[in-house]
């Protein structure tokens, strides 16, 4: 009896048991199971704070290089200056002024390149300046045709200018557009509005609405700057076209002057100083309105590198008597409700108004101390967009 009892025993603590192998086999899979989460957390969080540390590293060297850029561009328009004193104007980067940091002396600091390039933005028409005669002139030089150039100056002027009568009669009806609009009645504040204008749409953009090559060319010959004049002696061709000097022996003469070749070899390279001096190299008994021979309006273009880092400022400026924005401090803003029109004037002038009426017993504010800076700043960029380069012109 007591034989059997074991065996019964035995055969069921056999029954019951389980492999050891079984229960370690378990936790592997739950360790592994754990390692590959947390695995895969890990490298998250490690991409995540690459990221960061990129961005964290790209900030502080545009901080760093940012200051350069500063640096640079002060260093510039002190330069410039000296010589508007001392020429009594800005004619020509030939004068000495085309590379101001050599000849101011200046470096960055250890580690750092700074290059500086100046366009002269007065090299351009200015568009709040430019009558239908310009622009047609301009349009049949791009060999557009008479009616195609008269309906590209109306449908611009039209635009631009409040109560303008179009030559060839076409005028748009923007309120019947599918989204109702009416022509702000001043001169373009951006190149992106030729988009919005009749016709001049079909003229400037292809037909998947990316500017063309006519666009660009539009841009290269008309600033959105108020100056009187364009400095003749960073004109293109097209401006010469435009103002009225399209015979080609009159563009040739202003190459070789300009360039110091062909019948002006021996003299080099020169600019213009007087008015008297470009009337006579082109021929004519006296210039147009819209010709000059300063710089109204510079762009300076500065880029500092460091590594494979860099910071590209972009700062328009105008000396003293130089050129102005297009936009005024003051807008008229319709009302939903009365339809009368408000103005709305500048925060300064708010603010002085609010505290005289709150404070009557106050003395009057000093006015801030005047800095006498020698340029106006018309634009200043950081970072910006390298704009498409016009397409290359036939010159004379």
């Amino acid at each position: 009896m007591r034989r059997g009892h074991s065996s019964q025993d035995s055969a069921g603590i056999a029954r019951n048991a389980r492999p050891a192998g079984a229960d370690a086999g378990s936790v592997l899979i739950i360790v592994l199971v754990t390692l590959l989460f947390t695995s895969f957390a890990l490298v998250l969080f490690i991409e995540q704070a690459s990221t960061d540390l990129l961005v964290e590293a790209r900030e502080a060297s545009a901080r760093r290089l940012r200051r350069e850029a500063y640096s640079a561009l002060e260093v510039t328009l002190a330069t410039l200056e000296d010589f508007r004193q001392a020429n009594g104007a800005l004619h020509n980067p030939a004068e000495g002024w085309g590379d101001p940091l050599g000849w101011a002396g200046w470096t960055p600091r250890e580690g750092c390149t700074a290059e500086v390039t100046l366009q002269d933005e007065s090299g351009k028409i200015s568009l709040s300046r430019v009558d239908a005669g310009t622009l047609t002139n301009l349009f049949k030089a791009w060999s557009l045709k008479q009616a195609d150039a008269e309906h590209l100056t109306d449908a611009l002027l039209g635009w631009m200018q409040p109560n303008y009568v179009p030559a060839t009669g076409q005028a748009p009806d923007y309120e019947q557009s599918a989204l109702p609009y009416l022509p702000p009645s001043r001169p373009l504040r951006s190149y992106s509005e030729l988009a919005a204008i009749d016709y001049a749409r079909d003229v400037f953009y292809d037909e998947q609405g990316r500017p063309n090559d006519l666009w660009r060319r539009f841009v290269a010959t008309f600033s959105l700057y108020n100056y009187q004049q364009a400095n003749l002696n960073a004109a293109t061709p097209d401006v010469l076209s435009a103002i009225g000097f399209s015979d080609l022996s009159q563009q040739q003469r202003f190459n070789d002057f300009l360039a110091g070749t062909g019948t002006y070899a021996s003299q080099g390279p020169s600019w213009f100083t007087t008015a008297l001096q470009a009337s006579t190299v082109l021929g004519s008994a006296a210039l147009p309105p819209l010709a000059g021979i300063q710089v109204r309006a510079l762009r300076v273009n500065v880029t500092i590198r460091e590594g494979r880092e860099q910071f590209r400022l972009t700062a328009v400026v105008a000396p003293q008597g130089g050129a102005t924005i297009v936009q005024t401090n003051a807008t008229s803003t319709r009302s939903a409700t009365s339809g009368t029109t408000t103005t709305v004037t500048s925060t300064a002038t708010a603010a002085s108004t609010s505290t005289s009426a709150t404070s009557s017993t106050s003395t009057a504010a000093t006015p801030p101390p005047q800095l006498n800076y020698p340029f106006t700043l018309l634009e200043i960029q950081e970072n910006p967009a390298i704009p498409t380069p016009p397409p290359a012109v036939p010159s004379a």
